[in-house]
């Protein structure tokens, strides 16, 4: 059985579905149509939840960059002026995990 930290983080078909289309299904980096809604702005290991306010569309080289290269604090900017320009009031502390 997952945990409650596993569960918030996962993200839903459905939430896939909402990001694919507020995306325009595209990666929002590069604008590949080989994309998945599946990139955590605040990631999982630091309790980033599977919101829609917190997933973005991305490539699979794009979405290793954003992961795994000094190149990422571009990525997380670029993916953070997307996610505040999409919702108004956007706020990063509303996208971590709380134990409660």
């Amino acid at each position: 059985m997952k945990s409650k930290r596993s569960r918030a983080t996962d993200i839903s078909a459905r939430t896939k579905a909402i990001v694919w289309e507020r995306d325009g299904q595209r990666c929002i980096f590069c604008g590949s149509h080989a994309a998945m809604p599946n990139a955590h702005y605040i990631s999982r290991a630091h309790g980033g939840l599977g919101v829609e306010k917190n997933i973005v569309t991305a490539c699979g080289a794009c979405h290793y960059e954003m992961d795994n290269t000094p190149e990422r604090p571009v990525f997380l900017e670029k993916a953070k002026k997307h996610l505040m320009s999409c919702y108004i009031g956007w706020n990063e502390a509303e996208l971590v995990y709380k134990k409660g």
